[in-house]
């Protein structure tokens, strides 16, 4: 095998010998950065041919450091007959924090979503995104689902269309044990029965799973992966999709647990401290390998709990309890957590304001937001060179 480093031809090797270089080069390159090694890509044949096969992508995906985010926005519109704009922003979570009006306003780190679109959930550096066709006149529409990774450019075909009512929920994760990535739509009917279908990207169709337990409190809230799991937190059947908090009670809460494997899903308990239902609708975060609850106690502090051990409900542990007044928050909206559960951003006391929490420091890091954008959605993500068949 021939190496060349950038223009400079290496003679042929005896066979052992080109064989260790080759590993040599592939273990170097596999610690290199996503974005930079699409460029290393194009200086020769040899290198293409370590950075492409399925082997290195993973051991690279396995090595990348989980260190980015991915804001999904919505550009506000100026004029009633504008139409808004949905775009994706990639960004390190280091600079989101020092300046969030800056990396949101960074066009070569933006990729341009139509106005129909909205994304599902992010898995290895791949974004799922349902572009929704809304039936006028009633309450149908069409979804199709397609895979995009906005660091390579890749773009999946689209899934087969699936007809839903208004009541929907998303979810997108990775099925190891196939090798494959799978959207998870759940539909909740007028009695309040819920089902799911479930489409593995490059299938023909869609899998109908009868009988799910609970609808998620907020259709926008997507299923959370983990560990080839979705989970949600929602309520009983039938309680689910129009409700008044106010009725609700702790018995009629509940995570559930979907397994991207079997295609089969379980009940998660609560953390045993919770003994009271919060004033507002509590909700789930997730950071690597753990799950995170989220709530309010009693409209003046907020309560972070942490599943250490995934499936383990004996393993949730209460990780911080804070005023609001020390936060300088009114109220929890839009919780999403960084840094392995080290770092909380919540909403400020007005719409452009943010509030960073750093429970390391016990400092608080309140900024607004200058960009143009009414809408602002965290994920977690990791830059990969991952394209699925």
């Amino acid at each position: 095998m021939q190496l060349h480093f950038e223009g400079m031809h290496m003679a042929p090797q005896h066979p052992t010998v080109a064989l260790l270089l080759c590993e040599v080069v592939m273990e170097i390159l596999s610690w290199v950065p996503a974005k930079p090694l699409t460029r290393l890509k194009l200086v020769c044949k040899s290198w293409n041919s370590i950075i492409s096969p399925p082997h290195f992508i993973k051991l690279h995906l396995h090595r990348s450091p989980k260190n980015a985010i991915l804001l999904f926005t919505r550009t506000a519109t100026l004029t009633f007959d504008e139409k808004a704009k949905w775009g994706l922003v990639f960004s390190s979570i280091e600079s989101f924090i020092q300046n969030p009006s800056s990396t949101l306003d960074a066009q070569e780190n933006l990729h341009s979503l139509h106005g129909q679109d909205w994304v599902s959930g992010s898995c290895n550096g791949l974004v799922c995104v349902a572009h929704i066709f809304d039936h006028p006149n009633n309450d149908i529409s069409d979804i199709w689902f397609r895979l995009l990774n906005p660091l390579t450019g890749f773009i999946s075909e689209n899934s087969p269309y699936l007809r839903v009512n208004v009541n929907n929920a998303f979810g997108f994760g990775y099925d190891e044990s196939s090798d494959s990535y799978k959207v998870l739509t759940l539909i909740r009917d007028s009695s309040g029965t819920v089902t799911a279908q479930v489409y593995s990207f490059g299938g023909s169709s869609w899998k109908t799973i009868n009988s799910f337990p609970a609808f998620p409190f907020c259709v926008e809230d997507n299923g959370h992966f983990i560990r080839g799991t979705l989970n949600w937190l929602g309520l009983r059947n039938p309680h689910g999709g129009h409700y008044d908090w106010a009725a609700v009670t702790l018995d009629m809460l509940m995570i559930v647990s979907f397994d991207l494997k079997s295609d089969t899903h379980k009940q998660i308990l609560l953390p045993k401290g919770i003994d009271e239902i919060p004033s507002e609708e509590p909700t789930l975060g997730v950071w690597g390998n753990s799950l995170y609850l989220l709530h309010d106690y009693k409209k003046t502090h907020f309560i972070a709990w942490q599943m250490k051990e995934f499936g383990d409900e004996n393993s949730w542990t209460q990780l911080l309890k804070i005023s609001f007044q020390n936060l300088g928050v009114e109220r929890l909206l839009s919780v999403f957590i960084f840094e392995n559960g080290n770092i909380f951003m919540l909403r400020g006391r007005h719409r452009f304001e943010e509030v960073f929490y750093d429970r390391r420091d016990n400092s608080v890091k309140r900024i607004n937001i200058l960009a143009d954008n009414s809408y602002l959605i965290a994920i977690d993500y990791v830059e990969s060179l991952v394209q699925p068949c």
